[in-house]
């Protein structure tokens, strides 16, 4: 059977079925072979009931005596069913499926599996996976597994409303060996080694005999994922570092000593370690393609500022692109008092509606000058040129022209696509380009996203910043905690109060929402005064809200993650986050480093809508630990890749059975993929692995 062949051409699988399966991005054969368990129910015990404790998950062989459904008071139906297993009997219930006295007979022989319980003083199995046994066996004519839901481990799988793990096991067990045979295998036999062959993988993920087989095929087909992504992202580097050949910059020691030695403050032994990094890329004969990370306050910004320095020294511009408004702002602000004493003409360039020219400043002196002038790169007062243009997503405005770029830097990268990314980059010559983030990023995610970049972490903040009084708050003294952010704000601080939602969603009621939470709140703080700030807001409403936050005027900002990056407000000591356990640990993290930018002790309080001891587990690591890499680092242990980016990384790729905490098999695909490229870095003595990287390279690397 071809992998390519549309699901619709398979039998039971109409338009109605297809809708469904799209919202999973099964479209095809290959798709739905590739759509791997992400767990099994172990339900290989098999054993007659007198040898089953109370509490054991087992498979049961036997007879349906009688079956029948129970109407109850409240509208509900229960199926009730009496199964005896040749020595005892016991009850099956199951829940709002009145269709199963026309499924299942007396008489039937099944194979059933679930926990038994007491129920009633009654032996039972409540809500049992169940399917035919003996003659009565019809849907496993030709496929893999002689039980596909009862008596193994089961596999379990992603799921949409309507397409549930039985239908999936059903139709992926009848297409495999039709399937199977058609496989090529791509891994060269030197690279492959002692992993199994990739039928063989592809078949004991979905239908394992042991948990050792579902861990022998998860490590081929997760380093089949890990190697194809750092093939690709080592093979684009590599033709980068030919194509784009760069003029190397000259660096003076005393000319970056006269920079860092005007600087307010002494940078740490971490910025000092980066800024070597980034220079070395400066002097070399290709462009720099290097990541920043570091915590919020940890500095990146005067890393940057030292960046863009040298770029002037050495007759270049340069651009900075931050996600939002806020954040340029700020960025415009930091990199003008920075620079402004060395000559160095700072822009800013945004989309605003409330702004259709540029600011710039120069001696501390703020000056309006037309796009077309900037456009140019011209600066307001005396046509001098603007050495650094600051801006959102604006920047990408084919009206901006952008002469002589040596050096692209853009914040917070996760934020961006990949074709803003790539038009960016662009606006120069075989620009050196540095992107920042404030998202701890685990070393084992920035290996595999971040193949084709160098990574530079600044992992120290500096000395004085304090840590922040972190609590799980019971829901209890929600009204204690209400009164303990009065009397902060009337001793002179200011709080933000988080939400998850903007507005109300008939789908989450039980989220907290912005809009919502505003209202009731100014009834809970009737003598303070409150601002509202989320995204949907026009760009001059945010800039009037942030701006009354910062002069003081409004005393507690009730906003969405909005405020994660780029708001700046040393009086704000107190942060209230709702909705705790929808947010990842990292973002958690993000979102304190709003507070404790001032000398006075901070506070932040996280409430949350779960009474979920493993998840309190989780929000309870907030209170011991304010390293923002050691956070990240647990939530990918706890909750997977999903946490630290949203959206399938942003256009990069979407892992499906790799698993980002594997250091071990991250190390080994990138070691393989670095060998074949030296080998051949043109792939043509590997026909197999070139077609299979070149038929999925839009996933593993769009950029």
């Amino acid at each position: 059977m071809d992998l390519n062949l549309k699901l619709s051409g398979l039998p039971g699988v109409g338009p109605s079925m297809i809708k469904k399966l799209e919202k999973l991005g099964l479209l095809t054969v290959g798709d739905l072979i590739y759509h791997f368990p992400f767990r099994y129910d172990d339900f290989s015990v098999i054993k007659p009931v007198s040898e089953t404790a109370i509490g054991e998950i087992v498979t049961l062989r036997g007879e349906i005596w009688s079956i029948k459904n129970i109407f109850t008071r409240n509208g509900k139906v229960l199926t009730q069913a009496i199964f005896n297993d040749g020595e005892s009997s016991i009850y099956l219930t199951w829940f709002n499926q009145s269709y199963l006295t026309k499924s299942i007979e007396t008489g039937d022989k099944l194979q059933i599996s679930g926990k038994l319980t007491k129920y009633k003083s009654k032996l039972t199995i409540m809500a049992p996976r169940w399917e035919r046994t003996g003659a009565n066996v019809s849907h496993l004519e030709g496929g893999i597994a002689s039980h596909l839901h009862t008596g193994r481990l089961v596999p379990v799988y992603p799921e949409t409303y309507g397409v549930n793990s039985k239908w999936l096991r059903n139709k992926i067990d009848m297409i495999l060996p039709l399937t199977l045979p058609s496989i090529s295998d791509f891994l060269p036999e030197d690279i492959k080694g002692d992993m199994l062959p990739l039928d063989t993988a592809i078949k004991k993920i979905h239908f394992p005999e042991n948990l050792k087989e579902t861990e022998e095929a998860r490590d081929r087909l997760g380093f089949d994922e890990l190697f194809l992504i750092q093939l690709a992202t080592q093979q684009i580097r590599l033709q980068w570092q030919k194509k784009d050949l760069a003029h190397p910059w000259k660096i003076k020691e005393t000319d970056l000593k006269k920079f860092t030695s005007s600087l307010p403050f002494k940078l740490t032994n971490s910025q000092n370690r980066v800024l070597l990094e980034i220079i070395s890329d400066l002097k070399g004969t290709f462009p720099m393609n290097r990541l920043l990370q570091g915590e919020v306050g940890s500095g990146k910004t005067v890393v940057a500022a030292t960046a863009i320095y040298l770029a002037h020294l050495n007759g270049f511009k340069s651009l900075l692109m931050a996600p939002t408004e806020i954040l340029a702002f700020q960025h415009f602000d930091t990199l003008s008092r920075l620079l402004s004493p060395f000559g160095i003409n700072v822009g800013i360039y945004t989309s605003s509606k409330k702004q259709t020219n540029v600011i710039a400043r120069s001696d501390n002196d703020e000056a309006i000058h037309s796009m077309s002038k900037i456009a140019s790169g011209q600066s307001p007062r005396n046509d001098e040129s603007v050495d650094v243009i600051v801006g959102t997503h604006a920047l990408l405005s084919e009206k901006l022209d952008t002469p002589n770029v040596g050096l692209v830097i853009i914040d917070e990268q996760h934020r961006f696509g990949v074709e803003q990314r790539t038009l960016l980059r662009a606006k120069g010559v075989a620009p050196h380009f540095l992107t920042m983030t404030a998202t701890p990023i685990p070393r084992t995610v920035a290996l595999t996203i971040y193949g084709d970049l160098d990574l530079s972490v600044i992992d120290e903040l500096p000395k004085d910043r304090p840590k922040i009084n972190t609590h799980l708050v019971p829901e209890h003294k929600r009204a204690d905690a209400y009164k303990f952010i009065s009397k902060n704000i009337h001793s002179g601080g200011q709080a933000y109060i988080i939400t998850p939602l903007i507005e109300q969603s008939e789908t989450r009621l039980t989220a907290k929402a912005a809009t919502v939470e505003f209202l009731k709140l100014k009834k809970v703080f009737p003598n303070l005064s409150l601002g509202l700030l989320h995204g949907k807001l026009k760009s001059k409403d945010k800039e009037v809200v942030l701006g009354d936050f910062r002069s003081g005027k409004v005393q507690i900002l009730v906003s969405t993650s909005v405020v994660e990056v780029g708001v700046d407000v040393p009086n704000a000591t107190l942060m209230l986050i709702e909705g705790a356990e929808r947010f990842g640990l990292a973002q958690l993290h993000q979102l304190r480093g709003r507070i404790g930018r001032g000398t006075k002790e901070s506070y932040c309080l996280l409430f949350t809508e779960k009474r979920d001891e493993v998840e309190n587990t989780r929000l309870k690591y907030m209170e011991t630990t304010f390293n923002g890499l050691k956070l990240a680092e647990l939530d990918l242990e706890i909750r997977g890749s999903g946490t630290i980016f949203s959206s399938a990384q942003h256009g990069r790729f979407d892992l499906k059975i790799a698993r980002l905490n594997d250091i071990d098999l991250i190390e080994k695909a990138k070691l393989a993929a670095s060998k074949i490229l030296k080998l051949n870095p043109q792939l043509d003595k590997y026909p197999l692995l070139k077609g299979k990287l070149q038929s999925i390279s839009q996933e593993v690397m769009p950029d």
